[in-house]
């Protein structure tokens, strides 16, 4: 009988952190409601939206912005909305590249950051290099706002040290990042709960939470960057796989490419990333003579419409179409939501000649999915990363109704 008692408290613990949950993220989409359309749209009584308002006024997430007075009759409704200082996380965003950290409000405005553009030199130095950025950024908040961090996200991709070479990355500090748990190394430093995800998965989250998710519960996110990303997400929820790295078709066989810039391939296939990614953008330019040194470098020659742009775009596309059309044969997901780390009008050329090839190589009875373009752009990375402790702590994940372990409970020792 006991533990029928607890079990049946957990239970109503968890449905109350759900409907909590499910309420903001229903101001997150729609934006300031009455308690009357929060009432409606989260089909929960008025007496329980009572409670979960007071409940979250006290936690300081969501605050009262005024009354509803046109088309009202009677007493005017009281309107609530999410309270952008209400909480706060930290992200960490390593690229083979790059290394960003960034300060993220519960309304997804970036408060500070700070970015090193360099290859990823060792763990132990990059671990220096965060802690004293993370100490740089808290200082845009004040002390009563720091007790409202929900923690540190890390995004990163996953096996750092291998495909070095479709990357032409010859960097041997690489491999020692295959080696060692940085977002534990992280945590302790800090004392701060530190979530973790590949990149990919970081930046789909961030749709979800702050983005595209405010339309969609299920699509396929492509991003592309130094390799390219994707995340998938259905019934609002991220997909990880077991591993972590569910939608991860930088890894998946395509036919070699025909560019004269490409590294032949150690087999009969080639991978998707070695086609399309940034580096093989800036491979393909360096081969046809072009300085290539950073993302503004690109961004010029897109701009210029230098020839070898319009090459890479060819062969880019001839190789994540039917990667795509795999991965949608799959998952059946009615949109791809598409972005990138540099722009200057490739995000909407690569939008346009996609769409057109995924609707030239539709089968029979099958139809084309919506393209929408990202919300993020280049701050994509810094917005997933940040995004992963306040996805974790204020999302109405479904895994809070099958009673099945979440990332935060895990942190807290539950």
């Amino acid at each position: 009988m006991a533990t029928t008692r607890i079990g049946r408290g957990r239970n109503s613990v968890r449905l109350r952190r759900y409907n909590e949950r499910l309420l903001l993220q229903v101001l997150r989409r729609g934006g300031e409601a009455s308690k009357a359309d929060l009432a409606r749209r989260t089909h929960l009584t008025s007496t329980a939206i009572g409670s979960i308002i007071q409940s979250l006024e006290q936690s300081e997430l969501i605050v009262f912005t005024g009354r509803r007075t046109e088309g009202q009759r009677g007493q005017p409704a009281t309107l609530i909305d999410l309270n952008p200082k209400g909480a706060f996380g930290i992200g960490v965003r390593l690229d083979r590249d790059s290394i960003e950290t960034a300060l993220v409000d519960f309304g997804g405005e970036i408060l500070a950051r700070r970015v090193h553009d360099r290859l990823l030199p060792s763990p132990q130095e990059t671990l220096a290099l965060v802690l004293a950025d993370i100490d740089a950024i808290l200082g845009e908040i004040s002390a009563d706002e720091r007790e409202r961090l929900t923690g540190i996200g890390v995004a990163q991709p996953f096996n750092l040290g291998a495909w070095l070479q479709e990357l032409d990355l010859d960097y041997p500090h690489f491999h020692a990042w295959d080696e060692v748990d940085f977002p534990y190394e992280l945590g302790e430093a800090t004392g701060l709960p530190v979530f973790s995800e590949n990149d990919g998965n970081a930046a789909a989250i961030a749709e979800l939470f702050y983005g595209c998710g405010r339309d969609f519960d299920d699509f396929i996110y492509v991003f592309m960057g130094p390799a390219i990303g994707c995340g998938v997400a259905l019934e609002g929820d991220c997909l990880r796989g077991v591993t972590g790295n569910a939608g991860d078709i930088a890894v998946m066989p395509v036919p070699p490419s025909r560019l004269a810039s490409a590294h032949p391939p150690k087999g009969r296939w080639d991978m998707l990333l070695s086609r399309a990614s940034l580096n093989a953008l800036g491979r393909h330019l360096r081969h046809a003579g072009a300085t290539v040194e950073s993302h503004a470098d690109l961004e010029q020659h897109i701009r210029a419409h230098h020839p070898a742009v319009e090459e890479w775009v060819e062969d880019c596309i001839d190789a994540l179409t039917p990667a795509l059309r795999s991965a949608l044969a799959i998952l059946d997901v009615p949109v791809v939501v598409f972005d990138a780390d540099v722009d200057a009008g490739l995000v909407e050329l690569l939008m346009r000649r996609l769409a057109e090839s995924l609707e030239e190589t539709a089968p029979e009875a099958r139809g084309v999915p919506e393209l929408v373009r990202g919300s993020f752009g280049s701050d994509a990375g810094a917005v997933g990363a940040a995004s992963l402790p306040m996805f974790f702590s204020f999302s109405p994940r479904a895994e809070l109704l099958r009673g099945g372990k979440s990332q935060e409970e895990i942190h807290d020792g539950e």
